[in-house]
């Protein structure tokens, strides 16, 4: 009986020990766990971070690239628009000159007067007034020289009065000898 009582106290001993030591290696790993876990949120602030400026660093660079792709793009727009408006006025300075001579030539065919004709006809009127006016300040008038008439655009109907004919000139008689 001594030997079961020895055996059960060894066994209560060994059975306190393993429990002592279970439960010592159960709080080495809540331990160690609590450790990796402080460890993991320190590192982890650091790993964060050094994405975070990775990641602002690379944006940085994306956005310069993106930047100079738009500059470049809208200066060839530019030239292009720059290029197309330089035509389209071109191509409408000539249909405009096509157009004013189209509308000359059919005002001209009305015996409608050009500018040129009516700035020669002012002209003429100008100076004829100046003749007048001179003429008047002096005592003897002479009869003004005759100055060409500015040829005008022939009129579409004419109202002038039909020339009278005249006789043919007589001849003279000879004188008698």
């Amino acid at each position: 009986m001594v030997k079961k009582l020895q055996k059960t106290v060894t066994d209560k001993k060994t059975g306190a020990q393993l429990s002592s030591t279970v439960k010592d290696s159960a709080q080495q790993i809540w331990l160690a766990g609590l450790g990796a876990f402080a460890k993991a949120q320190e590192e982890g602030g650091k790993v964060f971070d050094a994405l975070v400026k990775e990641g602002l660093s690379i944006q940085r660079k994306t956005q310069s690239v993106a930047e100079e792709k738009i500059t470049e793009a809208t200066s060839k727009m530019t030239n292009m628009a720059t290029d197309i408006t330089s035509k389209a006025s071109g191509q409408w300075d000539k249909l405009e000159n096509i157009f004013e001579d189209r509308v000359a030539k059919a005002l001209n065919k009305l015996g409608v007067p050009s500018a040129k004709d009516v700035a020669a006809l002012s002209a003429r009127v100008d100076a004829l007034s100046k003749q007048a006016q001179a003429g008047n300040t002096r005592t003897a008038v002479k009869p003004a020289a005759k100055k060409p008439v500015a040829k005008a655009e022939a009129p579409i109907a004419q109202d002038k009065p039909a020339a009278k004919k005249r006789a043919p000139a007589r001849k003279k008689a000879a004188p008698a000898a």
